[in-house]
């Protein structure tokens, strides 16, 4: 039997955006067929296999189009990720970048001291960051924010998740995640 794990179908909204940039939305091969079958999408672009029942036959769909729109939530969900997500996976005291398994989240306002876990208080830190600030203020631990924490909007958590692309791009899926990025002049 040939495997098409690796065959996931872009998922984009009516309106031909991806349902989100990061993590990609991405659906199987086999939730992408069910989705043509029951009509509840548009196939846009098609890898060069195919799938076969004794009835049926058909190519895989490589990027597929919702039919009805699904609008976006108003506000993100406060999560871990999406705390990297919005600091742009950099530690916001020192100011570098780090893979997600290094990085931590740090209350501005300790929790010792009465600091919520809220938008408006957590910041990404790596651990060295974090671990010389420990359970002191910014400034009495000699350290600045390079940002001050607040909720993001789901924009601004999509446009954040185009900067970061997941490591594999089908081909037939570019021309949907940038379409609306600003040119450069040549």
């Amino acid at each position: 039997m040939i495997a098409f794990d690796n065959h996931p179908a872009l998922v984009l909204n009516a309106d031909f955006r991806p349902l989100s940039y990061f993590p990609l939305s991405l659906w199987s091969w086999q939730d992408a067929i069910r989705a043509v079958v029951s009509d509840r999408v548009n196939v846009v672009s098609e890898y060069d296999r195919h799938v076969h029942s004794p009835r049926f036959s058909m190519r895989l769909p490589s990027v597929i189009s919702l039919k009805d729109y699904v609008p976006c939530a108003r506000r993100p969900a406060f999560t871990r990720f999406n705390v990297f997500l919005r600091d742009r996976f950099s530690c916001q005291y020192c100011g570098l970048g780090f893979p997600t398994h290094d990085l931590t989240f740090d209350h501005v306002v300790p929790r010792s001291r009465g600091g919520s876990t809220t938008w408006g208080n957590v910041v990404t830190a790596c651990s060295p960051c974090n671990l010389r600030k420990g359970s002191r203020l910014p400034r009495e631990a000699g350290m600045t924010l390079l940002d001050r924490p607040q909720p993001p909007s789901t924009y601004e958590l999509q446009e954040n998740g185009r900067a970061f692309p997941p490591n594999y791009l089908h081909r037939s899926w570019r021309d949907f995640l940038y379409w609306d990025s600003e040119l450069e002049p040549f």
